[in-house]
């Protein structure tokens, strides 16, 4: 035997032992039911009693057990309906059935086989001694004796289609709106992953190329020592941070507002600060002021080369230009051939394009990247300056 199997007696007598509150509602109706549909028998059938008045007092009985064997039940009443007084039991066991099934031939079977029993009179040659008037009368009663338990039945059964629907519309709801959740929080990580990789990324970038620097140039030993650590504990922040962002790129993306935010008028120090040698040509109007997102774009896009550049392509001249072509910001950074001998070790893992590549698709523009004919490396950048009906605000 299982234990599966050998918990299920336990189960069932507990059940019993500790009825819920639903149970023990069902049972006193079952028997308010049952009293009513006896006593229904019992006033109606005054001494002496034949076999019908048993009929109907087995019809009123059949009703404890009229939710596990619906139909079952139902035959049972009929002949207490037909041949005695088994009426307020043949309308409970039609209720039964109308309630538990969808309008079928058995539900309609079920509803005429209650009317006929309340409209032929028993015994069954006094039908043909009534007048026209008490056949109307009788027609009348049994559509509403019978009709109105199956009515009742459908109604609560649809009753409990709209009470399932609507619990299944809550649970719905509330699945989307976790999925909701969910998304936003991915377009977050995304986001704080990029943010991490343009601006952690570069400043941590700076200090190791400092420190390689430093390292080489200085005389004293010690200074050189500490150079070295701090060159080597540069490297190790930026490799933790492109784990990090590994980590949370795998989420998503998505636009956001961020803070502090920089512009245009930020990129003559970005250069100035770079440790590179580049020369930036700023060829946009002082009276044209462009998009937020538009700005930051172009500012991100020089960081990220100017970085690329320090880690992977020292010693080459670089060459920064900003200019507006139409309705459209250029961007462009190209750097000659690196020194091999100023070559710097610092990891990178390849983000940095992909996330400047997202900007300029959320803004409508292009990015291009690539080895230039004279061995060095471009970056160009052209987004629109009125970014397109849709597009995502950055």
């Amino acid at each position: 035997m299982t234990a599966s199997a050998a918990t299920a007696p336990a189960t069932r007598l507990h059940a019993v032992l500790h009825p819920s509150r639903t149970q023990l509602r069902d049972t006193a109706i079952t028997v308010v039911l049952v009293v009513a549909a006896m006593l229904d028998a019992w006033l109606n059938y005054p001494p002496p009693r034949d076999w019908t008045f048993y009929a109907s007092l087995l019809a009123a009985a059949s009703l404890l057990f009229r939710k596990r064997f619906p139909r079952t039940i139902l035959l049972v009443t009929v002949p207490g309906l037909y041949a005695g007084t088994a009426m307020v039991a043949a309308m409970v066991a039609l209720y039964t059935v109308t309630r538990n099934r969808r309008v079928d031939w058995q539900w309609w079977v079920a509803t005429v086989a209650v009317g006929l029993g309340l409209f032929i009179p028993w015994p069954m040659h006094e039908f043909i001694t009534e007048t026209t008037s008490d056949h109307i009368q009788d027609l009348i009663h049994a559509v509403m004796l019978a009709g109105g338990p199956a009515a009742l039945g459908l109604l609560q059964q649809t009753r409990d289609a709209l009470s399932a629907r609507i619990a299944e519309l809550a649970t719905l709801r509330d699945h989307e709106r976790e999925l909701h959740a969910q998304t936003v929080l991915a377009r977050e990580r995304a986001r704080i992953a990029r943010e991490m990789h343009d601006v952690v990324s570069h400043q941590a970038g700076l200090i190791a190329v400092q420190a390689g620097a430093l390292q080489v140039t200085a005389r004293d030993p010690e200074v050189r020592q500490t150079a070295k650590m701090l060159r080597g504990l540069a490297v190790a922040t930026l490799e933790e941070l492109r784990t990090m962002i590994l980590v949370l790129r795998a989420a998503g993306a998505g636009p956001t507002e961020l803070v502090p935010q920089p512009r245009l008028g930020d990129l003559p120090r970005l250069v100035a600060d770079s440790e590179v040698d580049a020369a930036l040509h700023l060829l946009v109007p002082t009276g044209s002021p462009l998009p937020e997102p538009v700005e930051r774009a172009a500012y991100r896009t020089v960081q990220e080369a100017l970085t690329n550049i320090r880690k992977h392509a020292p010693g080459g001249r670089t060459e920064v230009s900003v200019r507006l072509h139409g309705e459209r910001l250029l961007v462009s950074v190209d750097n000659g051939p690196a020194t091999q001998d100023a070559r710097l070790d610092l990891p990178g893992g390849g983000h940095g394009i992909v996330g400047l590549r997202e900007r300029a698709t959320l803004l409508g523009g292009t990015l291009n990247a690539g080895p230039s004919p004279d061995g060095g490396f471009s970056v160009l950048l052209s987004v629109p300056v009125a970014p397109p009906p849709g597009a995502a605000r950055e």
